[in-house]
């Protein structure tokens, strides 16, 4: 079997132990733990809720896979303390309205291996909420992750209201409406998309160093 298929039955089976085999021996082959999560881990979960919406698994089977895959990532990848020197650029990650984190995750603990500070802002905010702690830290740049497409569409009303407010804070997107429709980005009026954990990292360097 896949190293995909192997992850799906260790999860399914509630086998921890197993997962985690498969995941140490997916960072030895791939380029880093980074790309092993976003090879490995993405499309089993992706493929795990597409099984659920079907109706062959239970919500519990997809919860317990998401608390896995949870405990794998930061079993992988440091989580590091979140802030500074100070000299760095003010990087900030939340997710929108929805309390979904295992894709806020994985992007935190990419940036984090890859030497970008950055803060966790948490989940089920508000478009007023990530206003306010942009403003109050003077954050450069904001991923925000979004599940839901409802959720998504009110990126648009984030970066309205971070732009009315005289805000410079470059706005990242990602999270599954926009791997779905690639043009929802601009849609919402992001400065940037990801889609992948592995895309932070490139991102939030060219945003942050000014460049177009």
């Amino acid at each position: 079997m896949s190293a995909c298929e192997d992850l799906l039955e260790a999860l399914l089976d509630t086998d921890r132990e197993a997962a985690r085999r498969v995941m140490e021996s997916a960072c030895r082959s791939a380029g880093g733990p980074g790309e092993a999560l976003d090879r490995l881990v993405t499309p089993v979960l992706e493929r795990i809720g597409n099984l659920w919406e079907t109706g062959e698994l239970a919500l519990a089977q997809v919860y317990m896979s998401g608390r896995i895959c949870e405990e794998l990532i930061e079993t992988v990848l440091p989580s590091g303390s979140g802030e500074g020197s100070g000299r760095e650029a003010r990087v900030a990650i939340g997710v929108l309205e929805d309390h979904h984190a295992l894709g806020k995750r994985m992007v935190l603990s990419v940036l984090r291996a890859g030497g970008i500070p950055v803060r966790d802002y948490g989940c089920g905010l508000r478009v007023e909420d990530l206003i306010e702690r942009s403003r109050a830290e003077s954050t450069q740049v904001l991923l925000v992750s979004a599940l839901m497409l409802r959720s998504a569409l009110r990126i648009k009303d984030l970066v309205a209201g971070l732009r009315a407010a005289g805000l410079p804070t470059k706005v990242v997107a990602g999270g599954a409406p926009f791997v779905l429709d690639r043009s929802l980005a601009e849609e919402v009026g992001a400065d940037a998309v990801g889609y992948s954990a592995s895309d932070a990292v490139a991102i939030v360097r060219r945003l942050a160093g000014g460049e177009q």
